[in-house]
This record gives structure tokens, C-alpha cells and sequence, in this order.
């Protein structure tokens, strides 16, 4: 088996996890650790000066760390079975060629109206193009095709529209469709109840399957079940479980804690009731990415000089995601869209556990490694409820 992420890259996006996840408050929401750092770790191999120190220090690298880091883990997760990853660049503005080269799993094309003119081999160039000829450009709808497709329609256009500011923008998705080694047994399935966070109780539809011991371990606490799915490098999917009254920045890092804190179950095997539900969420990540520290590329002025000669800025950068858990499998996607604008833009005897999740609890995907976290939720609400939810604000 080939090894996994390397410490610095599965490590970084686990630190942003933790930090991130931690603004989201106890609400339902559902987002994707991995896709918003291989997003924001190509925007940072292009920054420079004291723009590519705050991105550095959220991000664990920058310039062509940043670059190298971004292309090892795409190719990496996209070995987990069931897995697609891509990413995308479309530009109105001249892009850097060694930009371009230091990525060079991304594609590159034009934003609609953008220049057809290339300079070729020099140092700058237009957007290039996997996608069309310049002259064709893409435009809104071109980008809500290509969300769809990389994404497996679920998820079926941009988070968030053109507004005409956008002077390049730059796409990351992820798409997981994973079955279970062993499916829950629909015939099982019935409603039980459920307390969510806020003390109400009602029932909801809940799968019920007996599984091994080994799938269920604690750490420091909380109750993590793993359901392994198909194929050799399949995805790792874990429930988490923590103490009453516990929110998701105590439960969800145990979901990738080392073995070492890691206690089995004190059972011969246990007795899963998992209730069948789904998440989505949109996040509007500016005013995170403010509270974290970064500023200096979220306004006029920032250095993203080793991108384009022109004066670029963050000016929005907004990420959706969906997981859907039944009885066969997991489903899961995230799109993170950046856009950038010029300066000048606005801003013995047998022990049989019973595991219920029968009140909030979380859910991470990792990746076949078990060290990068591809997706993360929490589930606060009673299943079968309404699960839309927008983020605008850190909490």
C-alpha cells in the first residue's frame, strides 16, 4: 500500500480543520477541510511578502511549498476509491507562467470577455486553456457545468455567482460516492427517537446493524465508529459520538486522533442505531479567514505578484458541501470557489454493546489514509429536518 500524506500536508489540513471548525458553532453544517486547503494552498503558492506570511501560517506553506504540497495531496486523495478531486483556474487577467507550472494537476482557462492574446514562452501568458480557445471564455454557466460534472450533480452550480467583479476565479471539488463493505438491512430500519441540542425529542429513521468491536474505539471520551466501505483504498467514514452536551470542537478532532489515545471497546461487539440523514451547507469563509488571522490577502494591496502581474486581492471565497448517509453507502461534495479582483475592486461472556446515536453528534470522511479530512459535520438537529444552512459569520 502506498504510504499516506505526508506529515506536513495531512497535518496542515488537520490544524485547519480543528481551527476552522471550532467557528462554526453547535448548529447542523456540514464542510470540507481538505477542499478549502487545496483551494486557499494554490491561491498562497502565488503570494508573496507579508500576504504569504499570514497564508503560511494558517496554511503550513506558501510559494512553491504551497504548490508542491497542493499537487502531492490532490494526486494522493485522488487514489481513495471513490474519490475525484479537481481543481480550476479561469482568469480575465495575464497569469504567471511559473504559477501555472508549480501547479500542474489544475487547468487553466479564461473567464469570458478575458483577452485572447498569449505571450508564449515567456513569462506571462493569458489563462491558457484546457478548456476552450480564448475566444470562447467561459462564463456563468460554463462554471455551473463544470461544478456539476466534478461534482456528480450534487452540487449543480457555483455557491455563488458572477457578479461581473471577478477578475479570476478558482474552483476546487471534491466528489465521493462510497458503499458500505456490509449495508445496513433496510428491513431493519425504524423509527426511534432522537434528542437534538435543543432537548426536544422526536423520532427519526434509524438503521440498526450489529458490527465488530474493532470498528468502535473512545478518545478521551468519545465514542468513534468507523464503517469501512468497499474497495482496497476505500474512504473512512467515523461517527462520533461525545459526553452529553459536548459541541463539535470537543467531539470531531477525535475523528483523526493517533492511536496512541485511543481506547478500545470494552465489548465483544456492539449494536449500531445510526440515524439515515443528509447535510448542507454554504459558507461564506471570509470572515473566518479574518478571525484566523488573514487580512492582508482579503484586501486592496495584497501581493499575489508570483500569480499575475496585476493587483490582485481575495475578494470572496465561499464553499458548499453536501453528505448524504443511508442504508448502502455515503455520498459526499464540496465545491470551494475563490474570486479574486483587481486593487481597485470592492472588498468472554460476550458484551453487546449498544452504540445509539440518539442526540448531536459528528461525522468525518477521511481520506484511504485515515490522516487527511475530507469532509466534516455535525448533525444537531433531529434527522429529516431541514438542513440548508448558510454561514456568513464566525461564531
Amino acid at each position: 500500500m502506498a504510504p499516506g500524506p505526508t506529515g506536513f500536508a495531512a497535518g496542515a489540513v488537520r490544524v485547519l480543520a480543528e481551527l476552522w471548525g471550532a467557528r462554526f458553532g453547535d448548529d447542523d453544517f456540514v464542510w470540507s477541510p481538505a477542499g478549502m486547503w487545496l483551494a486557499l494552498g494554490a491561491v498562497a503558492s502565488g503570494a508573496r511578502g507579508g500576504t504569504a506570511e499570514e497564508l503560511r501560517a494558517l496554511l503550513g506553506g506558501d510559494g512553491v511549498a504551497a504548490a508542491e504540497a497542493v499537487t502531492w495531496v490532490g494526486r494522493r486523495l485522488g487514489e481513495t476509491d471513490g474519490l475525484a478531486v479537481a481543481t480550476g483556474v479561469w482568469a480575465r487577467v495575464p497569469v504567471l507562467e511559473g504559477f501555472r507550472r508549480g501547479l500542474p494537476e489544475v487547468e487553466f482557462g479564461v473567464l469570458r470577455g478575458a483577452p485572447a492574446r498569449f505571450v508564449s514562452p515567456g513569462e506571462v501568458s493569458g489563462a491558457t486553456d484546457r478548456f476552450g480557445s480564448p475566444d470562447a471564455g467561459a462564463g456563468q454557466d460554463e462554471l455551473d457545468r463544470w461544478v456539476r460534472r466534478a461534482t456528480g450533480g450534487r452540487i449543480p452550480r457555483l455557491p455563488l455567482g458572477l457578479d461581473g467583479s471577478e477578475e479570476l476565479v478558482l474552483l476546487n471539488a471534491l466528489a465521493l460516492k462510497a458503499s458500505w463493505l456490509t449495508a445496513f438491512p433496510r428491513h431493519l430500519t425504524r423509527e426511534e427517537p432522537f434528542t437534538d441540542g435543543y432537548g426536544d425529542t422526536r423520532p427519526v429513521p434509524t438503521m440498526r446493524r450489529c458490527i465488530p468491536a474493532a470498528w468502535v474505539w473512545s478518545v478521551a471520551g468519545v465514542t468513534v465508529v468507523e464503517l469501512p466501505c468497499e474497495g482496497e483504498r476505500g474512504p473512512r467514514v467515523r461517527f462520533l459520538l461525545g459526553p452529553e452536551g459536548a459541541g463539535p470542537a470537543e467531539v470531531l478532532p477525535a475523528a483523526w486522533a493517533g492511536p496512541a489515545v485511543c481506547e478500545p471497546l470494552a465489548a465483544d461487539s456492539a449494536e449500531l442505531a445510526l440515524p439515515r440523514f443528509s447535510l448542507r451547507t454554504k459558507t461564506d469563509a471570509g470572515p473566518h479567514l479574518a478571525a484566523l488571522g488573514i487580512t492582508r490577502a482579503l484586501r486592496p494591496g495584497a501581493d499575489f505578484s508570483a500569480l499575475s502581474p496585476a493587483d490582485l486581492f481575495v475578494s470572496k471565497v465561499v464553499q458548499e458541501a453536501v453528505v448524504e448517509v443511508a442504508e448502502e453507502g455515503v455520498e459526499a461534495a464540496a465545491v470551494t470557489q475563490v474570486a479574486m479582483t483587481r486593487g481597485a475592486a470592492p472588498p468472554r461472556h460476550q458484551v453487546v454493546e449498544r452504540l445509539a446515536f440518539d442526540r448531536p453528534f459528528g461525522v468525518v470522511v477521511l481520506d484511504a489514509s485515515g490522516e487527511v479530512p475530507l469532509f466534516a459535520g455535525w448533525r444537531q438537529s433531529a434527522p429529516g429536518q431541514s438542513t440548508t444552512r448558510a454561514i456568513s459569520r464566525p461564531s
